[in-house]
């Protein structure tokens, strides 16, 4: 199956309106810039993100979030986005509020073809209304299910024409658990090289979880706060 894309366009043509996708990163670094851009030139509207945070006003998911593409939020972190503030004290916006490690796993148990996870997180809070409650070894766990992504929309460092991935330190945090997890997962890298050039021992994701790859431009890898130490 041939996965190479000649760009973030072409890949993402079939991206439909209320598509519910995941969105690879942490706060700024290693988000997928290019997918997203192209969303917002696509005009795709109605989508349910499910990414660890709502980027910033100006970058981005948070150019989704201006364009009023969301429909709804699926995160463990908003605190950085005032318009994501604005639109969802005004109704404008559904969200759901996960722990961090909670999200993470059920991106673990979609790509691992689980269909749910029990965790004590969350638990005598309101994250446990509606859901039920099982008792292991005289602990309470909450029965938490599977994402079910339509798109899972990946930032690499490197990868090759069969769609084996590697990542460069920071930037390897939810990417590698949401290419697992996407029905169809497309992948943008800052270089794309043939088939073999990588060395296996270094590969984070293997091609088989990668549908769609094409090779990234102008990345600005925005820094969410900069914090400089003074000259003594």
């Amino acid at each position: 199956m041939e996965k190479v894309y000649a760009n973030a366009a072409e890949a993402l043509n079939d991206v439909f309106d209320g598509a519910t996708a995941m969105f690879g990163g942490f706060g700024l670094c290693g988000i997928p810039e290019n997918c997203i851009a192209a969303l917002v030139q696509k005009g795709t509207k109605n989508l349910i993100c499910i990414a660890n945070n709502a980027g910033v006003d100006d970058f981005g998911i948070g150019l989704l979030l201006q364009r009023k593409l969301v429909r709804k939020m699926i995160s463990s972190y908003v605190g950085e986005n005032a318009e994501f503030e604005r639109q969802l004290l005004s109704g404008e916006l559904e969200v759901e509020l996960i722990p961090q490690g909670t999200l993470a796993t059920r991106c673990m148990a979609a790509g691992y073809g689980m269909p749910a996870i029990f965790t004590p997180a969350g638990v005598g809070t309101e994250v446990a209304i509606g859901k039920e409650v099982r008792t292991f070894n005289n602990k309470e766990y909450l029965l938490e299910y599977a994402f079910e992504a339509d798109f899972a929309f990946i930032k690499a460092w490197k990868g090759d024409t069969e769609g084996n991935l590697i990542f460069k330190e920071t930037a390897r945090n939810f990417n590698p658990l949401m290419a697992m997890a996407g029905k169809i997962t497309i992948a943008e890298v800052e270089e794309l090289v043939p088939a073999g050039e990588l060395d296996p021992n270094q590969v984070h994701t293997p091609g088989i979880y990668v549908h769609r790859i094409f090779k990234g431009i102008n990345y600005e890898k925005r820094i969410e706060q900069r914090t400089v130490r003074k000259l003594s």
